[in-house]
């Protein structure tokens, strides 16, 4: 019953009683913390802080390819050994010539360098080279399209570039030319074939060229060029959903605030841990999550979308994927990923014996009441769930969700199947990542938990949206965040900064983030709608485009849905990403033939589908108004690829809206009762 009494404790509460006033966790009422470590007030001092403390222990590992499959099979699938280390003290080292190699051609503190490449163990050794000889380490992800990795590059006057082979050939070679100030392309993963192509002035290097460079260098007069708190570590590009993408100053004392209060809210984090690192470093969600793990002795073990599971695309059948080689404790996952996952297994479900279906459901329902009491089950746990729990290798003991908001279903299937507590977060690249995170006993759902010990957060009336801080039973309103987590704002963009950024009469920065929460009795946050997403439709309702997404993303049927409503129209429209299987299987009930777009093109599918999103919507209690009435079926999912949704996947409503403008104009059509 223990952890029904943790779960019903009040986490965080205001500091006065005034409306709108601050919330802080519990655990930090007086005082906000801000440090880690005793002295260790920027992120070199942490690193060498956990080299001293865990020398020899392992800390990055990568899987060795397989010598004998060499010759990549056609299909791009590849054979994995086991993992290989680095300690704390080789990745220290290797850091040190890295940040040496990089001065010797000519790199100065305090300034600009790019790395555009997949999460790796270089990525890391990367960032910690910059942050010892105060570099500004520029971050881009690796799937932004041409144009935004241009801006970046351009914005931030970078001579340097740390790539990996295959995005040097699949990216960076078409644009280079575009980027004037480019002198030195820096492989983290060997030389490249070909070098013809490059402009004159530009000198491609290998990471390693590089280090032996800085292992020769006299680097007697290093001293002077370490950062302070107060300096720019990282200049993090967000994948905007809006416009270019922008970035976001991020200093050492930002990012150390920010990874205090997460570790937090990790219970006994240490030295058995192991995390498995697949999401982009360049998304605050996942540095973060590593830089925590490299401060407390974790190890790191990377991985990539494409190999993290025995089922992943690259992964040769028969073969183990990451998780199961691995063996991770802790994992972060963006909710996309989640779902993918809820959905898989649910698929897997349906296609059992009626016997074995019911036996899983009975389970089910017995196991999510007995969570709800404040009880275990391990019985459940060892028979029926042990399948679904070796998925993710076995081990997982907390899952970390964040990026966007996860469904009630998906979180309580996670809690259910994988036998551990799913900490939902909440915060943006520009509060470096922190703002809150679930208490891992607390199993309710649809809510990202109390303000982290690193900063606090308080509600501003909205009126135009109708949410007050005196609203009841609940204070609501736009969320802002408060703390030395809050970053220093966007790069050469001074307007925005002002537009998003104040500094009260404390001295405290703030962030107004254009989310809407609302803060429940024990002092836990709810995101209950976003300012950008809301519309007035012409009867003067107003429809959160995101509550409706949120309602119908999770049904079988849909892999992906943008809700768009007109002011100038009465009803809203969708267009919905099938899923394959799923659409197959009703056209096949419906005795509808043809190609899978001949389905999506099909008006007489749209009505079915809408049928049954109609019923969703009505068992998620959205008003009549909030309801899709008409539809466009996409044959062609939604991929950072395609420009439609950022790298996050989160919605482009704008490139969305553009590129459905004929589907929108024929939905609003002159026709239309």
């Amino acid at each position: 019953m223990e952890a029904i009494a943790k779960s019903k404790q009040v986490k965080a509460k205001p500091v006065n009683n005034k409306p709108g006033g601050a919330y802080r966790s519990v655990n930090s009422q007086h005082c906000l913390a801000s440090v880690l470590y005793p002295g260790c007030d920027t992120l070199d001092k942490v690193f060498k802080y956990a080299k001293t403390k865990f020398k020899d222990k392992k800390l990055l590992g990568t899987r060795e390819i397989l010598k004998e499959e060499d010759e990549i099979q056609p299909s791009g699938k590849v054979i994995l050994g086991k993992y290989t280390w680095l300690s704390y003290d080789d990745v220290y080292i290797k850091a040190v010539n890295f940040g040496n190699g990089l001065a010797v051609l000519g790199q100065q503190p305090k300034t600009n360098i790019a790395i555009f490449c997949e999460t790796r163990a270089e990525w890391m050794i990367t960032a910690q080279a910059c942050f010892m000889c105060n570099y500004q380490l520029v971050t881009l992800y690796a799937t932004l399209g041409g144009p935004a990795i241009v801006h970046g590059l351009n914005e931030t006057e970078v001579t340097t570039i740390i790539t990996s082979k295959e995005l040097m050939q699949t990216k960076l070679k078409e644009i280079v030319s575009q980027v004037p100030r480019l002198r030195h392309i820096i492989t983290v993963d060997g030389k490249p074939t070909t070098w013809s192509e490059f402009p004159k002035g530009v000198i491609v290097h290998t990471m390693a060229s590089v280090q032996a460079m800085g292992a020769k260098a006299d680097t007697g007069n290093k001293q002077q060029a370490r950062p302070v708190p107060s300096d720019i570590a990282v200049i993090m590009y967000t994948s905007g959903s809006t416009g270019v993408p922008k970035g976001v100053m991020i200093s050492h004392c930002n990012i150390i605030a920010g990874i205090t209060g997460m570790a937090e809210r990790i219970p006994n984090l240490g030295e058995k841990d192991i995390y498995i690192g697949y999401l982009p470093l360049a998304h605050v969600l996942e540095l973060s999550a590593e830089l925590v793990c490299l401060s407390h002795g974790c190890r790191i073990g990377y991985s990539s979308p494409q190999t993290l599971a025995d089922q992943s695309s690259k992964i040769k059948k028969g073969s183990k994927g990451d998780v199961t080689t691995l063996k991770p404790t802790l994992m972060a996952a963006v909710p996309e990923i989640m779902d993918r996952i809820y959905k898989n297994v649910m698929n897997k479900v349906n296609e059992m014996t009626s016997f074995q279906r019911n036996l899983f459901i009975l389970a089910y329902n017995y196991k999510m009441e007995q969570i709800s009491k404040g009880y275990t089950t391990p019985l459940c746990d060892s028979l029926i769930f042990r399948k679904v729990r070796m998925l993710l290798g076995g081990k997982i003991r907390i899952l970390l969700c964040g990026g966007a908001p996860l469904s009630a279903a998906t979180q309580r299937f996670m809690n259910i199947c994988f036998c551990c507590p799913v900490g939902q977060g909440y915060g943006l690249t520009e509060s470096a990542g922190a703002g809150t995170i679930t208490d891992v006993w607390d199993y309710t759902t649809g809510r990202v938990g109390a303000p982290l010990v690193c900063c606090e957060i308080k509600l501003v009336n909205w009126e135009e949206g109708g949410y007050y801080n005196t609203d009841k039973p609940y204070p609501r309103g736009e969320i802002l965040i408060g703390g030395q987590n809050v970053t220093a704002g966007y790069y050469k963009n001074e307007g925005r900064t002002r537009k998003d950024f104040i500094v009260d009469e404390n001295g405290q920065r703030w962030l107004h983030t254009g989310d809407i929460g609302e803060f429940q009795q024990d002092g836990c946050l709810k995101i209950i709608d976003r300012k950008k997403d809301l519309v007035k439709l012409q009867a003067g309702e107003y429809v959160s485009l995101g509550k409706v997404e949120a309602a119908l993303k999770n049904i079988p049927l849909v892999d992906n849905i943008c809700a768009y409503a007109s002011s100038f129209h009465s009803y809203v429209i969708g267009f919905v990403v099938p899923n394959q299987k799923e659409l197959a299987e009703l056209a096949r009930k419906k005795g509808f033939k043809g190609t899978w777009e001949e389905i999506c093109n099909s008006p007489e599918m749209e009505k079915e589908v809408l049928k049954v999103l109609t019923e969703a919507a009505m068992a998620a209690n959205l008003e009549k108004f909030e309801i899709p009435v008409k539809i466009r079926l996409s044959p062609d999912p939604w991929t950072p690829e395609t420009g439609l949704v950022t790298d996050a996947f989160k919605l482009k409503r704008k490139e969305l809206t553009a590129y459905y403008q004929v589907d929108i104009d024929r939905m609003y059509g002159k026709n239309v009762k």
